[in-house]
């Protein structure tokens, strides 16, 4: 394929919003490619023949070497993980890491992080500042070899840091390679030191620009990403908050301050809680109503590590159990978080016997114990073992007998003394055990053996042709009106129909048993075909994007975070692995003479007023149900893979949206009523 055709073939994936490029390139229009012939489909004689040309042109002169900073421009995903918006705020996190190491070290008390007026992050801080003297064995000032050489800093075992969370040594020069241009400005020794360097490369060595106070040190980062690299510039001030309020809460004592210059007025927060993980606890339990009334903490030091357990159970059936190593939130847990599950429900189990409140037959599972808990978990290691230099799970073995260990003996202390809140809380349990056992038979009914045998359940499903769970994808559509006009409209080859008919349960306020009593849920789940809970099994869902299609109105957006909620409780790797999408139909319809244009919010409503002439005659329609549009419209406007918006749901901030979810779909009224209160200026139009 030349370059030229490939390039119009990436046209086509990106155009059509396939998540898998091969499914698109197979549904692409090949006619606009020379002789119309699919490119992709190659004999195996012509593969042979271009295998060995390349075995026979490889010699030493196809050997590429990358230096310095090279290999981080030519392969970023593999130093941040992409170079989308979640790659874009990597960035960030890894230069704010440095300073969250001096505060670890106990040299940094206060850190400033700013989004600055020009779109640049600048990130301060009162610690030790990078060594500025000049390392023999390189020519260069300690500064600019921290900042340009991968692997390079006092995180490898020469005292410079007992406990850090940037342990590969990529990070910030990986900052560097990947800013279009970065500035280090560090105080140390009376003297102000600056240098500047245009992507990863210095535009001349490090240089003394003035003097300070003895005792005032730090460093201060200023980078401004790299349009080249990421496919976004945009900061995201939320998404920034949200990861230093959590850092703030896991370094009990630091002061961590944001600020956005890019607004005004500006945005500007400080954190500082001085309870620590206590502090998290009570903030994530806010929303719910505790079964005891103060957060049950214990901690240990064993030889080079340090563990922190914070933990209080809620009225509520669902778990929330965070995870960090040297402040790195471990979403994928590891051997730290194995060892508090593990000690966790021997312990509650033990007691529960020896109290003779558990009868010796019976034992309660890892769901039983948990059910209403909230725990926050942090263990700092001087040798941490992380997979990848995402760093989302824990592999240090002696972690695993450490934290078990260390709930043994603060988790056990506290039933021994406190017999009247063990007493509850292994009741709760019991209760829990006896629901998961109600729910079984449930759970079973809704499994799906497989495809053939469940071709009448559920009867509303539209199927598609086309079994391979890579093509296909199903609408989850409000009501049975615009259901029938979906499946009438649809392209049946890879797209299914379920017409969702009025609002499913909310299941943020009851058990699994009543869960799988709704007909509704019963449906999608048999449709998924994956399970849910324990049982979920991916390798069985059938359909690789699952797609929530509402109406644009009030009404729409309940039943559309009803489902969202059943996602995030019930089937959370859904969302993890990136299958739920939300279907964007559009708000309005604007005719001019024979020209119809469709608008997607008030914003490009109005550009298109202010492009046509607002004076000029024309016609505005409101669409405020999936059922105002025929069959063409709906596949033109929000089913069509070519021409279709879709948004897909991410973990981006799984701590605020389980924060979110209980507080509007909850028991607590009043939070609920704050809530709206606080908001109500954001809602431009309510529909009644």
């Amino acid at each position: 394929m030349s370059k030229k055709e490939k390039e119009t073939a990436e046209e086509v994936v990106k155009k059509s919003e396939y998540v898998d490029e091969e499914n698109a390139l197979d549904n692409a229009d090949y006619s606009q490619f020379e002789g119309g012939v699919d490119p992709l489909a190659v004999s195996t004689e012509q593969l042979s023949e271009d295998f060995e040309e390349v075995q026979h042109s490889y010699d030493a002169g196809d050997i590429q070497v990358l230096e310095g900073l090279e290999p981080v421009r030519k392969r970023p995903g593999m130093y941040i993980g992409s170079t989308d918006s979640r790659g874009l705020h990597h960035l960030v996190t890894e230069v704010v890491d440095n300073s969250i190491d001096e505060a670890l070290a106990g040299y940094c008390t206060h850190i400033k992080v700013e989004i600055l007026a020009t779109g640049a992050v600048r990130v301060e801080d009162n610690g030790r500042g990078i060594p500025t003297g000049i390392i023999d064995k390189e020519g260069k000032s300690a500064v600019e070899v921290v900042l340009t050489k991968l692997h390079a800093g006092g995180k490898f075992g020469s005292g410079g840091y007992k406990i850090s969370g940037g342990l590969h040594g990529v990070g910030v020069s990986c900052v560097n390679a990947l800013s279009e241009w970065m500035e280090a400005t560090v105080k140390q020794n009376g003297k102000i030191h600056y240098i500047r360097f245009s992507r990863g490369v210095a535009e001349k060595p490090l240089e003394v620009i003035g003097k300070c106070d003895e005792n005032d040190t730090g460093t201060t980062i200023v980078f401004y990403p790299d349009n080249q690299i990421f496919e976004t510039l945009e900061f995201n001030y939320d998404t920034m908050k949200s990861r230093l309020r959590e850092l703030a809460y896991l370094n009990k004592g630091l002061t961590i301050e944001i600020a956005d210059l890019r607004v005004e007025p500006e945005k500007r927060e400080v954190f500082h809680y001085e309870g620590g993980i206590v502090s998290f606890v009570e903030s994530l339990n806010k929303n719910k109503t505790p079964l005891f009334e103060n957060v049950i903490y214990y901690n240990a030091r064993y030889v080079d590590s340090e563990i922190e357990i914070a933990m209080q159970y809620n009225d509520s059936y669902s778990e929330t159990v965070l995870a960090f190593a040297n402040n790195i939130n471990t979403e994928e847990g590891g051997t730290h978080v194995d060892g508090f599950k593990a000690a966790l429900g021997k312990i509650i189990n033990d007691y529960g016997r020896k109290a003779g409140i558990i009868k010796e037959s019976d034992k309660l599972t890892g769901d039983d114990v948990r059910e209403g808990l909230t725990a926050v978990l942090s263990v700092k290691i001087a040798e941490p073992q992380f997979e990848g230099q995402t760093k989302t799970k824990l592999g240090n073995s002696t972690m695993r007998t450490a934290v078990s260990k260390c709930v043994s003996e603060g988790f056990g202390t506290y039933l021994e003394e406190h017999p009247k809140e063990a007493r509850e809380l292994i009741l709760k349990t019991i209760s829990a055990k006896n629901a998961r056992e109600a729910a079984r038979a449930a759970r079973e009914a809704t499994r799906r053996k497989s495809a053939l045998e469940n071709t009448t359940l559920p009867g509303k499903l539209a199927d598609c042709t086309d079994k391979d769970p890579k093509h296909c994808e199903i609408y989850l559509v409000e009501g049975d009106s615009a259901g029938g006009t979906a499946k009438e409209g649809r392209d049946r080859r890879f797209q299914a129909i379920l017409p969702l008919r009025g609002k499913i349960l909310n299941v943020e306020k009851v058990r699994l048993a009543r869960v799988l009593e709704s007909d509704v849920i019963k449906q999608m789940i048999v449709s998924f075909g994956c399970g849910i809970n324990a049982d979920y099994d991916e390798s069985k869902l059938r359909y690789d994007r699952i797609i929530c299609m509402t109406d644009a109105d009030v009404d729409g957006s309940h039943i559309r975070i009803l489902l969202l909620t059943f996602f995030f409780r019930y089937m959370k790797p859904l969302i993890e692995n990136g299958h739920v999408y939300i279907a964007q139909p559009p708000l309005y319809k604007v005719t001019k003479g024979k020209t119809e244009k469709y608008c997607y919010s008030d914003d490009e409503l109005n550009a298109y007023l202010d492009e046509i002439g607002r004076k000029n005659g024309y016609d505005i329609q409101r669409y405020k149900g999936l059922g105002e549009m025929d069959k063409e419209q709906l596949w033109e406007t929000t089913m069509d893979p070519k021409t279709r918006t879709m948004l897909k749901v991410t973990m981006e901030d799984a701590i605020s949206a389980d924060q979110t979810f209980t507080l509007l779909m909850g028991e607590v009224p009043e939070l609920r009523r704050q809530f709206i209160e606080e908001n109500a200026d954001l809602v431009k139009e309510l529909d009644i």
